[in-house]
């Protein structure tokens, strides 16, 4: 019996490389646009993360005639009131890239002293059939903006995230570990138990 493909609705190969650790072992066969020579323009014009990734998800499984899962990421900071949130990819100028977001944000936190500056990363999952249904879950990770950034791993937002109890950004981290705290770590966790209760269903309506 073949097995189901799930496509991973992404054009961020850091984010896959995530995402095809995090999701091993799972009972299905796990693909992406560029493998089935797709690609979905979506405009990520939601309100809340939540929004965005059943925005994508959505769109993808319709496109694809695939199970996919997407999801929608950011960095929720106290002192900023909740900024960047939703709009973490593009945050400060259009076209700006990581380090330049990065080196925005630590200007608008200029001044804050350390006990203001905590933050969390959240991420929302949103996975849908081409018969549109949805399934959601989300994880967070919370932490410290650091002054200035470190490491060299990881991508976005994870050199000026400090971690206190571990003393590193999460751009020092490995990325075993990484998966293991992180908020797309925990999202995922979740996503498993959904998929491999989705798998069980389909087997029984094949059945």
């Amino acid at each position: 019996m073949s097995i189901p493909k799930l496509l991973l609705s992404t054009g961020n190969l850091a984010k896959t490389r995530e995402y095809l650790l995090l999701l091993d072992g799972i009972p299905f066969q796990l693909t992406t646009p560029a493998e089935e020579g797709i690609s979905v323009d979506v405009t990520e014009g939601g309100d809340t993360m939540e929004d965005n990734a059943k925005l994508k998800a959505r769109a993808y499984a319709l496109q694809s005639g695939l199970l996919s899962l997407a999801d929608d990421s950011g960095l929720e900071v106290d002192a900023l009131g909740g900024e960047p949130g939703v709009l973490s990819a593009r945050y400060g100028k259009e076209g700006f890239s990581d380090e330049e977001r990065n080196e925005y944000l630590l200007r608008r936190l200029r001044g804050i002293p350390w006990e203001k500056r905590s933050a969390r990363f959240k991420c929302v999952i949103a996975i849908a059939t081409p018969s549109s249904r949805m399934e959601t879950c989300e994880g967070e990770c919370h932490g410290i903006i650091a002054f200035e950034p470190r490491g060299k791993t990881g991508f976005g937002y994870d050199p000026i995230f400090y971690l206190p109890e571990l003393g590193v950004t999460v751009a020092e981290l490995a990325l075993e570990k990484k998966n293991e705290i992180s908020h797309r770590g925990k999202a995922a966790r979740k996503a498993r138990r959904l998929l491999e209760n989705l798998s069980d269903s389909l087997s029984e309506d094949k059945g």
